[in-house]
């Protein structure tokens, strides 16, 4: 994959930049840690880019604030899953959170191939997430007593919206702005409104929102 302006080492380096910025206690290793697993991160985000319309193909570009935003997340997971160095990751998931105002903790298994329109106010829980999945500003996925939502492929949430709680959230299911799910089910391939009166109101699609988002 094509890194715009920086190559491995300068992007490696910008990183761990940031973070001695950011949180001045951070260990000399860091760096070295970084470097070991960052190969493995650029390949998870280069999957990622490949199937979104939008983005450029095999290209990186870190000042691209949505992909950097992934990128920071696929790097902390990806140091937390092999090596267990949950310190490492949080800084990674703070400096995140920091710099697009996204709380997305390194635990949380998101999928492969996903977008995120914009990370502003995004906050996600550790639910279950299909592939394909799409989130915009001030999404939420929050647990309810403990119990978190089962989230299935293709699930767009559009801005303002939340699911929370015991939620089975099925394959195809797009949320209007504003709407949210608590302790219920969605049957899937559907368009999910409020029905104005506290309940929700479910619609056939239309087209097909997936097809102009990512690439088959």
């Amino acid at each position: 994959m094509k890194l715009l302006r920086l190559d491995h080492d300068g992007l490696l380096d910008y990183t761990h930049r940031q973070l001695s910025n950011f949180f001045p206690d951070s260990r000399p290793a860091d760096r070295q840690v970084m470097a070991a697993h960052m190969p493995e991160a650029l390949a998870r985000i280069g999957r990622c880019i490949n199937h979104v319309r939008c983005w450029t193909p095999d290209t990186f570009d870190h000042l691209h604030s949505t992909q950097y935003c992934l990128y920071l997340y696929y790097l902390s997971n990806t140091l937390w899953r092999n090596t267990g160095d949950n310190e490492l990751a949080t800084r990674l998931f703070l400096l995140n959170k920091a710099l697009n105002g996204i709380d997305c903790f390194y635990e949380i298994e998101l999928p492969d191939v996903m977008f995120i329109g914009h990370s502003v106010g995004i906050v996600l829980a550790k639910a279950t997430y299909g592939s394909h999945l799409v989130l915009y500003q001030n999404s939420t996925v929050g647990k309810n007593h403990g119990i978190a939502p089962v989230i299935g492929e293709g699930v767009v949430m559009y801005p303002n919206t939340a699911i929370i709680g015991r939620c089975q959230i099925g394959n195809g299911t797009v949320l209007a702005q504003g709407v949210s799910i608590i302790n219920r089910d969605t049957p899937g391939n559907c368009y999910a409104f409020a029905n104005g009166h506290g309940g929700l109101h479910f619609t056939a699609p239309k087209r097909d929102i997936l097809a102009d988002i990512f690439r088959s």
